[in-house]
């Protein structure tokens, strides 16, 4: 019986697509896998596979053996109540167990743990709770947790600038002392023998400590039956090392090219350490997420106050939230009254007022009041978590666009190869040298052969895509636009119409009172408020929606209610009590005609409202009509400037609902759609969606409720409402936090320029490669400005795409 599970791994080593698509080969030759995306932006494999037939260990064996590492973390825990060297064991056992823990050791004397673990599969707060179910107490050494994965990138960049700076302390003066030696800048002394074994003293260590990282990635990329960029700096620097080392020798005639081979290496890595910089920024939505956790929780418990890490707080906990702190877990408020700030979730700004019942969410600011509130939600469960989850989902996947460079990054490295051995081949053998030209044949034909093989640079285009989506998905957290997948992202950016369910979606879905008109015939003397007050004490306690909607209003304008007595229900009519010693009747016109009461001029009162798309209902009060109460599923705030800005972006605009066609173009007509889909009953609403996109359209459908779910799969691209159903949340591609419909022009919008922001990357990266690879093969671009321009096409694109992080829509 298979077992699906998925998990992310981060992949450290990787400097390009051919990187990517070697680890993607690798880990797909695993028995079992069905799915295998890597991000060469994020650093991360995210894998689907049966763990009935795998396990994670074939995952880390078969990346090693490719010759890439996976980014660890490191936890020192002090351990109390170890009572002797068995239970030290017990425990090592305990933490082996678990899945991401790669090697553990408890050392009974010394009460200290230390565990290795990959920081994407298990975390301090697992190994801390792992720990205490064993029966012991933890204690984590440093304080505040770490960020192991961010460690490990900190480390690299560390590693990269150290490598620059030891490139930059030899390849400098070698730099100026070949080129003072070229212009006769220098003096006689600069044309001694020795100066020649200086120049070669001062290369090596660039060539063979520098650059080293490039002939290790070049020999796992080969063994991998692939080649990527390290290959192409390893050949190019080289070629330009060993023919200075003959013509040092006297080997063969000519100028010595030692400074072309350390400045390659110096710069490519001057641009390498720009990149990893810039890379870590195209994720920092992500760390602001994090960020936002609390760390600490008041809890009650056994009648006492306690502060405890957040993480251990357990759902049934009831907790203490004051004026200006963060709120820990979910949970729904048992007792207090608060404004809580969710904009760092929802993107929206005005506080939310929260009371006994409502629903509060983990790492949103308490404002004013103190709340008290009962867990629901902890851990991996809370809304928070899950966010996360998701922005990393859609980070480690892949945009359809992708695909192309993908293809061509497979066969790029081999090409320029080729196009560099035809390059030396036509300088060397086909086109004379000038009169007195200065360079013989041979490094003429090197030194432009060098220049195709650094020029080249297949990053650009591995990086064009991947980027984007990381820093798009993540621009879209902030805004409480939570995108799956680029393939989502993609997709969205190339609507043609939008099709929004009415109830719940562009209406609020819980019906409210719109109108309360009195009859102006009779001499009943009276005033609104004393004909609703009278109605609601008749209806409360009612069940149904439009008693509900009476009675919640009367509550908004704290009118006292009376007790009904003789209370009748009529099925299909309305309902009638004695209130205060006066009969009040509560119903339809049917009700009010069976018992032959006057209407006193309510008619055309009732058909006007009726055609605004309201419920209107009849008020007796004493044997004769008072007044008329209507109630309508009231349209949301922002819901028809919504719409507006969805049209202003050329987008078709169709609502589709299950209520009739009169009182669906009255909504329709209020917020200003283009067509209307009416009386579609659930199971109906994916056909409806079917025929749009047979008639051509790229179709998105916003919805909230279970039976929008079908259509939300049907559709190019869902979108959910993130008040609405977990359900709805599930078959959608794009969920909205915050339940406005503001967010659909914002995510569409967000699309389109993350889509714009790929194809310019993949513009770039190919042009770059169209243009400046003939022009070194045509002799045009020596080794030194190739090297520069390779190193810098990379920043260009990263940095095109961190360009969304300030986007707004």
């Amino acid at each position: 019986m298979s077992k699906n599970k998925q998990i992310t791994l981060p992949i450290t080593g990787m400097t390009c697509a051919n990187c990517v698509a070697a680890v993607e080969r690798n880990i797909k030759k695993v028995d079992g896998v069905g799915l295998a995306n890597v991000n060469l932006s994020s650093e991360r494999a995210t894998i689907e596979f049966d763990a009935s037939l795998v396990g994670t260990d074939d995952f880390l064996n078969r990346i090693e053996r490719a010759g890439y590492g996976i980014a660890t973390g490191e936890a020192d825990l002090i351990i109390n109540r170890l009572s002797d060297d068995t239970d030290a064991r017990r425990l090592e056992r305990a933490f082996l167990e678990l899945d991401g823990v790669l090697e553990a050791r408890v050392s009974f004397a010394t009460e200290r743990a230390r565990i290795t673990y990959i920081p994407t599969l298990v975390s301090q707060t697992e190994l801390r709770q792992t720990v205490s179910a064993a029966g012991f107490e933890a204690i984590v050494l440093g304080g505040d947790l770490e960020d192991a994965e961010r460690q490990a990138r900190e480390a690299e960049i560390a590693q990269q600038r150290h490598y620059l700076l030891v490139g930059a302390l030899f390849t400098l003066p070698l730099f100026l002392l070949s080129m003072g030696r070229d212009f006769n800048l220098l003096g006689d002394w600069a044309f001694q023998p020795w100066i020649r074994w200086l120049m070669f003293a001062l290369a090596t260590p660039v060539q063979f400590y520098v650059g080293w990282q490039y002939y290790v990635g070049g020999l796992k990329s080969l063994r991998n039956r692939s080649a990527n960029m390290d290959v192409l700096v390893a050949m190019g620097s080289t070629t330009a090392y060993l023919y200075s080392i003959t013509t040092l020798l006297d080997i063969l005639p000519g100028h010595l090219y030692f400074e072309t081979s350390a400045m390659i290496i110096t710069l490519i890595k001057a641009g390498k350490l720009l990149e990893a910089r810039a890379k870590g920024r195209t994720s920092e939505a992500i760390k602001k997420l994090m960020s936002l956790q609390a760390q600490t929780a008041r809890v009650m418990r056994d009648g006492e106050e306690l502060e405890i890490p957040a993480d251990e707080v357990l759902v049934g906990d009831l907790i203490l939230v004051r004026p200006g702190e963060k709120i820990p877990v979910d949970g729904v408020v048992v007792e207090g009254r608060s404004s809580v700030d969710e904009s760092m979730l929802t993107g929206e700004s005005l506080p939310v007022e929260k009371s006994s019942g409502d629903q509060v969410v983990g790492a949103t600011l308490n404002k004013l009041g103190r709340l008290k509130f009962e867990a629901t939600k902890v851990g991996k469960d809370t809304a928070l978590s899950q966010i996360i989850r998701l922005v990393e989902e859609a980070q480690g996947s892949k945009a359809p666009i992708q695909s192309l460079a993908d293809r061509i990054s497979a066969i790029f490295v081999p090409a320029v190869i080729a196009i560099a051995i035809l390059t030396f081949l036509v300088w060397y053998f086909i086109i004379p040298l000038p009169v007195g030209a200065e360079v013989a044949l041979f490094p003429r034909a090197l030194v432009n052969t060098v220049a195709v093989l650094v020029i080249a640079c297949p990053c650009a285009m591995g990086l064009a895509t991947p980027t984007a989506v990381t820093v798009g998905t993540g621009r879209g957290a902030e805004m409480g636009i939570l995108i799956r997948s680029g393939e989502a992202l993609e997709r969205a950016g190339q609507l043609t119409t939008v099709v929004l369910d009415k109830t719940g979606t562009i209406t609020r879905g819980q019906p409210a009172v719109t109108d309360i008109v009195l009859s102006d015939v009779g001499d009943w003397e009276a005033d609104p408020d004393d004909l609703l007050r009278l109605a609601a004490s008749v209806e409360q306690g009612s069940e149904h929606p439009l008693g509900e909607a009476i009675w919640a209003e009367a509550g908004n304008r704290s009118l006292t209610l009376s007790e009904p007595v003789a209370f009748n229900a009529v099925v299909g009519q309305g309902v009638e009590a004695d209130v205060e010693g006066k009969r009040v009747l509560v119903g339809n016109q049917r009700m009010m005609e069976s018992r032959q009461l006057p209407l006193n001029g309510t008619i055309p009162v009732m058909e006007r409202l009726q055609a605004e798309a309201k419920t209107a209902m009849l008020v007796a009060v004493d044997g004769a009509v008072r007044g008329v109460i209507a109630v309508a599923d009231t349209v949301k705030d922002g819901s028809k400037e919504a719409i507006a800005d969805l049209k202003a972006m050329g987008l078709r605009i169709a609502m589709i609902t299950g209520d009739n066609s009169k009182t669906a173009q009255a909504i329709a007509t209020k917020v200003g759609l283009d067509q209307v889909l009416a009386e579609v009953l659930p199971g109906d609403k994916a056909d409806e969606i079917k025929q749009l996109q047979a008639d051509g359209a790229v179709v998105a459908m916003v919805g909230d409720g279970i039976n929008d779910a079908p259509a939300l799969a049907q559709a190019d691209v869902g979108i959910a409402i993130g008040t609405g159903t977990d359900v709805a949340m599930d078959a959608a591609a794009i969920t909205l936090i915050s339940g406005y419909l503001s967010g659909v022009p914002k995510a569409i919008a967000l699309s389109r320029k993350t889509l714009l922001t790929i194809k310019q990357n993949l513009f770039w990266a190919f042009i770059y490669n169209i243009i400046l690879i003939p022009a070194a093969a045509a002799g045009f671009l020596n080794p030194i400005l190739a090297a520069s321009a390779m190193a810098f096409s990379d920043v260009f694109v990263i940095g095109n795409s961190l360009r969304l992080r300030r986007w707004k829509s």
